[in-house]
């Protein structure tokens, strides 16, 4: 299982534990390339993507095409507020 949380640049406080345990945490700097930075990770092999609420807002396409695929996980977190 390889597992990759994406997060917006600008957003202090999402995955900060998993990203100071070393984990995969990437930062989008434009949220309008989530579905292209999705792909890139699933073609990278990550079978669980975790993202932030704020970024889920930015992807239609790949959510809704992995919803029912059982290789692929696409987890929205929940927000911190």
């Amino acid at each position: 299982m390889k597992i990759s949380w994406l997060k917006y640049e600008k957003d202090e406080k999402s995955f900060r534990l998993p990203q100071a345990l070393g984990f995969d945490v990437f930062s989008l700097h434009d949220l309008e390339k989530t579905d292209e930075t999705m792909q890139n990770l699933i073609n990278q092999k990550y079978d669980t993507i975790i993202i932030s609420n704020e970024v889920a807002g930015f992807s239609e396409n790949l959510i809704k095409k992995y919803q029912k695929d059982k290789n692929i996980k696409i987890v929205i977190s929940l927000d911190n507020n």
